[in-house]
């Protein structure tokens, strides 16, 4: 498993938090110290905000512990990235029946992929699982999660091509309900999050969801690009307001050298990481480890 997350960590390891910890060798702290960490933080996407809390509460810990060495500092900074990830519960869904759950992100940021992968760890625990391709706009799209569910042996709810995707995730969750699945996994149409009527449609398909079972969607899952870095926190602002976002997937952490933006995130939007795409595989979706996280970024980091 740690396997898994050092390979896939591999890239913003190299390129980001390897300086880091080539910086914090054995050398006495001072001023030019802080200054390299500051400028090497932001090279790794935490952001500015982030990173000047990073700063500020290391400061603090080196005050308060009589800290001189950068070595000491290295431990002090992976404890504080750590904290400032969340911890996940070992439930994240409720226990509803179906369980619906509204998958939304941008084009191109793997959200279909990922539901398909979603559906198959389900099925694989012994779960009846139903996916709604609710995007209804592009045919491709549709196309891409029927061949998933044909190759996964999971049923899949289409609609007729530019209908509305409304009508699919009410008659997706409807039968669910009827023939006794336990999830139904929502795709929705990827779009951009300046475009005004387009996210008006998304609040739709979050409101026929309540209409076709109270209390639906359960979970509404935003489905981040990793490669976009510190680009993709607008897409989640304006997605958390339109929907009520209430976890994040972090898909193609494995080609991406920009993971440190898993901080901004958690410190922007204060929501958690649910899962984090390591491969291509549906078992490369691994539920996100802040653990395994923190030691696949360090570990055996080098310049």
């Amino acid at each position: 498993m740690f396997n898994k997350w050092l390979n896939g960590l591999d890239r913003t390891r190299k390129q980001a938090f390897g300086r880091i910890s080539a910086l914090l060798g054995a050398s006495e702290i001072n001023r030019d110290t802080w200054d390299d960490l500051e400028a090497l933080l932001i090279q790794a996407d935490l952001g500015i905000d982030t990173t000047t809390d990073v700063i500020a509460s290391l400061k603090q810990v080196v005050a308060e512990e009589g800290l001189t060495r950068s070595d000491e500092l290295s431990l002090a900074l992976k404890t504080g990235l750590l904290n400032r990830l969340q911890p996940l519960p070992d439930q994240i869904l409720p226990l509803e029946k179906p369980c619906v759950i509204l998958m939304v992100g941008v084009n191109g940021s793997g959200k279909t992929t990922t539901a398909a992968k979603l559906a198959k760890q389900f099925s694989n625990q012994g779960k009846k699982v139903m996916l709604a391709a609710a995007d209804t706009y592009r045919a491709a799209a549709v196309d891409q999660l029927q061949v998933w569910g044909e190759r996964l042996n999971i049923p899949v709810i289409a609609g007729q091509p530019g209908g509305d995707p409304g009508a699919v995730a009410y008659d997706a969750i409807q039968s669910a309900g009827a023939k006794g699945y336990d999830f139904v996994i929502v795709d929705t149409a990827g779009r951009l999050h300046t475009r005004f009527n387009l996210m008006e449609e998304l609040k739709k398909v979050y409101r026929v969801s309540g209409k076709a079972l109270s209390g639906a969607p359960h979970a509404v899952w935003l489905v981040l690009d990793a490669t976009t870095g510190q680009n993709a926190l607008q897409q989640a602002k304006a997605f958390k307001e339109a929907v009520q976002v209430t976890g994040i997937i972090l898909s193609k952490l494995d080609s991406s050298a920009r993971g440190g933006m898993a901080f901004a995130i958690q410190k922007e939007l204060g929501l958690p990481i649910l899962y984090a795409g390591l491969g291509e595989k549906p078992e490369d979706l691994e539920r996100f480890d802040r653990e395994a996280f923190i030691n696949g970024i360090f570990q055996n980091s080098k310049e």
